[in-house]
């Protein structure tokens, strides 16, 4: 039987999905959207026909996903609400497939290349003044000659996300972020197996202020042919994750 609200009871056994379903096809229809709560715990559990703790089971794996925040405590502020902003649901998850395997490093490769050629090649025609100097910044803090590999790569992947930011694409530069940050223990490892890291660093180092350059001029096919080059020789050099094909 369907309440007033819509909502229905849970048939199957596997209550937590049932549960999960029928959220996310109210967020799909546009009955919730971000910033909506949820009925309290104990009037969504009565509203599905179900038990308190196989709903909190539901809410968790949202929150996971990033889809809801569930915040201690009662009044207008307490309770689950859906989020407004993307959150780390999706780089947790890229994060342990890559790890167990799912996408080959020839994937990830590819899949980078894809997205930062776009990326330069848009921020050439987009980017602003300011987003050329906060770039120059990063490029700046790389050129420390005391630092080290951590730091060098954060600051490596900051360099990438903040061009795929200044796109003004907001999903280009989540996925963007998403992926450095899922492959950032490989990075680490692959700087750090080099016989002279340094020497390593210091070619990235010029490669991103050719770069750079490229988008400040706005030559849109000179930044995608750059990047596309930089990134392929550093996976060569420094063998991330397997083999690469290196056309």
């Amino acid at each position: 039987m369907t309440t007033a609200e819509g909502w229905e009871p849970v048939q199957r056994l596997r209550t937590y999905e049932q549960v999960m379903s029928q959220i996310e096809e109210r967020i799909l229809d546009g009955r919730l959207k971000a910033g909506d709560h949820l009925p309290s715990e104990r009037d969504l559990a009565q509203l599905l026909g179900v038990s308190r703790p196989s709903l909190r089971e539901s809410l968790r794996v949202l929150e996971a996903l990033g889809v809801v925040d569930i915040r201690r405590g009662g009044g207008a502020d307490g309770g689950a609400m859906l989020v407004g902003t993307p959150g780390p649901g999706f780089v947790n998850l890229l994060k342990l497939q890559l790890a167990l395997g799912h996408f080959s490093a020839t994937d990830v490769l590819e899949t980078r290349v894809a997205l930062e050629t776009w990326s330069c090649s848009e921020a050439a025609y987009r980017s602003t003044d300011a987003d050329h100097a906060e770039l120059a910044e990063i490029l700046d803090l790389m050129d420390d000659p005391l630092i080290e590999t951590k730091e060098f790569n954060r600051l490596d992947t900051a360099f990438h996300v903040r061009i795929a930011e200044s796109t003004g694409n907001a999903l280009t530069s989540h996925l963007m972020g998403s992926l450095r940050t899922a492959i950032n223990r490989q990075m680490i490892e692959a700087y750090e197996g080099l016989a002279d890291w340094r020497a390593t660093a210091q070619v990235v180092r010029h490669e991103h202020r050719t770069i750079l350059e490229s988008i400040k001029k706005r030559d849109a096919t000179e930044a995608a042919r750059f990047v596309s080059l930089h990134i392929h020789d550093f996976y060569k050099t420094g063998n991330v994750g397997g083999t690469y094909p290196t056309g």
